[in-house]
């Protein structure tokens, strides 16, 4: 005999099913919460309720979205496999093969080691905090890394699946949904990390397939958690405005009815607008515009019967009230990319302040607010066909392409993150096709996305007609097109982040795997000679590569060079960490070191204390350099580069210095040569990249033979990273052949 407490839920749930679930439907689901019942009996979640009531309220969010009764059974069981001794064998002869492979398809960390109880953090990082009691009982600490490595697998395990089946990942949504509702139960260190995943990741997931309910829901409650003051703040603003806001809006649809009656145009409904307390924080937040300035705080939705009424409401309204410039979107000529479609538009009120209007048709109303899950919706009409729903999958199925080879979780989660879920251009081929890219994107990621080949083979691009530098992003409008060669491949220098010619996982990831495919020895000659000549550029004497490779993880110095030779290592990042290693490279052997040692700005002094210290301008020192100090008679200790010619000729060796860089809290001049074909602007192109980097010029020199243009320029910089940045930046500047670091003497 189950308790009272236990059957009300099951009994709203049942009230709750759509009318087109027949009997054999409802008594599957029953039989689907006896099971779920049976087995997390005795569990408890962290507010102390049965853990039954989690599977009930799961199942409960599915049945509202309309889903069809195999998604509700296997919400209900979701958790089994994984926490129950129930199996998939089990599940899959008492319910089918459809909800067995839901339930595995959802279920979390399948084939990763248990997480017992003393790792019950990383359960609820993973699980999304449902706050279960784990069952192992033997303690084994895990490190943060870990507890990463597994909530990035889950989530790679969890796009994946919805490659396969979108229903999956519904379930998952309708998962996440309720422990965020009901995670004021968990500590506040873990309410905020599993916030700001469901921000990162979970909500934006939700924008993508265009399931708007579930998203506002996700994005307001892991908001009260990541920013509690600001939500409160927000909340508090609402809630005192809202009997005024009330009756405006009441008066704003009576009029508006009346107005659109008026003209022939019979709407289906006039709403106020839900207000989203996380959407007006980010419109804050993006305008810099204080509460009262948000335009969309008053807000109305017009529901009409067709296309052609969308446009006619349109125009009354614009024709009744001034519109406000630069308010107005039409996304039903121009879907959004999750294939959102509706009018936007902001006008000037009766009362002088703005007012913002969504027009759109009911069918497009259900799409916005149940996304994907409004193909099941319509098959309740015995609506014929859904073009839209299999879109959509097409869509799921393209972003899942090349991210299937992906094996690395984290780079996967990164990728899903950056490629996926952030915010969007659109821009168009010169046939007039409409590209879909991550904000940021730059031509090269153009083409990639457009084809591998034409991104292997890029060398320029086109943006409305302009040369531009490949490093040049994309904004919404822009036609862009690709400069190809007829052969050859991407460039190593595509690669360097701080270049920032590639912004997307999937040009970076199409990049390393035409480097992959080279030969190794050939990886190893170019990774080897690419670094060697950013040493030249940068007059670096030698590197200890043994030891370098070392500290980067590699086993010995081949290793370091068919990395930088595939792309899976930068130059730049080498140069970095040789910027900032100790001071035991090999330097002039002046003697044995002490321990005591004296700091100035700039420099550590061994063995001496007290001396004054200054940089020699024969050859201009910096942080990198491998250096030595040279005492000069009542000036104290003068620094120069090892490779100084004055220090190579110096014949009194005893007065040389072994000192080592210290904390750096100055820049320096460096004398730095630009080689390029003369052209109008050249110089004013270097400057300003150069004074986008914070860079400044202290002196200039410039010779131009036969169109050959020799510019000499001295820069202060604050190290050897800074240096490598600007002198690549500079060399892919259009007619720039090379630039590098002048020598000494």
């Amino acid at each position: 005999m189950k308790s009272k407490t236990q059957d009300v839920p099951f009994d709203k749930l049942i009230n709750q099913l759509p009318d087109n679930y027949i009997i054999a439907d409802r008594e599957l689901i029953e039989r689907a919460y006896r099971v779920a019942e049976e087995a997390h009996r005795g569990q408890k979640r962290a507010a102390g309720e049965p853990y039954i009531t989690h599977c009930l309220a799961v199942a409960s969010i599915l049945a509202d979205l309309r889903v069809p009764p195999d998604v509700v059974v296997a919400g209900l069981l979701h958790d089994t496999v994984e926490d129950t001794a129930v199996t998939l064998d089990d599940i899959r002869l008492g319910f089918g093969d459809t909800v067995a492979a839901l339930v595995d398809g959802v279920t979390k960390l399948t084939n990763l080691p248990r997480v017992s109880r003393g790792d019950q953090h990383i359960d609820e990082a993973v699980t999304g905090g449902n706050g279960k009691e784990a069952k192992d009982t033997e303690h084994r600490p895990t490190s943060s890394k870990r507890r990463e490595e597994l909530v990035s697998e889950t989530l790679r395990k969890t796009f994946l699946a919805m490659g396969d089946d979108v229903r999956v990942v519904l379930i998952k949504l309708a998962d996440r949904l309720h422990n965020m509702r009901t995670l004021g139960a968990m500590p506040e260190t873990k309410r905020k990390r599993i916030a700001k995943q469901t921000l990162d990741i979970f909500a934006p997931l939700a924008n993508r397939l265009g399931i708007w309910q579930i998203k506002w829901e996700l994005e307001d409650l892991a908001f009260r958690h990541v920013n509690p003051e600001k939500y409160k703040e927000i909340a508090e603003q609402l809630s005192e405005r809202r009997p005024d806001r009330e009756a405006q809006i009441e008066s704003i649809k009576s009029k508006l009815t009346n107005l659109l009656e008026e003209n022939n145009i019979h709407a289906v409904e006039i709403s106020g607008r839900p207000k989203h307390i996380y959407s007006i924080f980010t419109k804050m937040s993006k305008k810099g515009k204080p509460f009262d300035l948000v335009r969309d705080v008053r807000a109305v939705r017009i529901l009409v019967p067709d296309v052609p009424s969308c446009y006619a409401a349109l125009g009354v309204i614009h024709t009744t009230w001034r519109p406000i410039p630069g308010e107005f979107d039409d996304y039903i000529a121009a879907p959004k990319d999750n294939f959102y479609q509706s009018l936007h538009t902001a006008v000037i009120y009766d009362d002088k302040r703005p007012l913002e209007v969504q027009i759109r048709t009911l069918e497009m109303h259900q799409n916005a607010e149940y996304g994907i899950a409004a193909h099941w919706r319509y098959k309740e009409g015995a609506k014929p066909g859904d073009k839209t729903y299999e879109q959509r999958i097409k869509w799921l199925r393209n972003m899942m392409e090349w991210r299937s080879d992906v094996s690395d979780a984290q780079e996967f989660v990164e990728s899903m993150r950056t490629d996926v879920f952030q915010d969007r251009v659109y821009v168009f081929t010169p046939r007039g096709d409409i590209i879909d890219l991550p904000a940021g994107s730059t031509p090269i990621d153009f083409a990639y996305h457009v084809h591998t080949d034409i991104g292997h083979r890029c060398r320029g691009a086109r943006i409305n007609g302009k040369l531009v530098p490949l490093y040049q992003e994309l904004k919404t409008g822009n036609q862009v097109e690709i400069l190809t060669a007829k052969r050859g491949g991407p460039s190593r220098d595509w690669l360097n982040p701080n270049l920032g010619l590639v912004k997307t996982q999937r040009a970076r990831s199409k990049i390393r795997v035409w480097f992959t495919k080279q030969e190794d020895e050939q990886n190893l000659t170019q990774g080897r000679a690419s670094l060697e000549r950013e040493m030249e550029r940068l007059g670096i004497p030698e590197i200890n590569f043994e030891k370098m490779a070392r500290e980067l993880g590699l086993k010995i110095p081949d290793e370091l060079f068919i990395a930088l030779g595939n792309g899976d290592l930068s130059v730049g990042k080498v140069i970095k960490q040789y910027s900032e290693s100790d001071e035991s490279k090999d330097i002039l052997n002046v003697g044995p070191a002490t321990t005591e040692s004296t700091s100035t700005d700039v420099i550590d002094v061994v063995g001496l204390k007290g001396m004054f210290s200054n940089m020699a301008r024969c050859c201009n020192p910096m942080p990198g350099d491998q250096i030595v100090g040279y005492i000069t008679r009542g000036r104290g200790a003068t620094i120069h580069r090892q490779d100084c010619p004055n220090i190579l000729r110096l014949k009194d060796k005893e007065r040389l210095l072994q000192v080592g860089w210290g904390k750096v809290e100055r820049t320096f001049p460096i004398p730095i040569q630009i080689k390029a074909y003369d052209r109008q602007g050249l110089m004013n192109d270097i400057s300003g990249l150069l004074d986008n980097e914070g860079i400044n010029i202290v002196d200039v020199g410039v010779n131009v033979n036969r169109s050959l243009a020799d510019l000499r320029l001295v820069v202060e910089v604050r190290d050897l990273e800074q240096l490598s940045r600007i002198l690549s930046r500079i060399e892919n500047l259009p007619n720039v052949l090379e630039a590098h670091r002048l020598k000494p003497g």
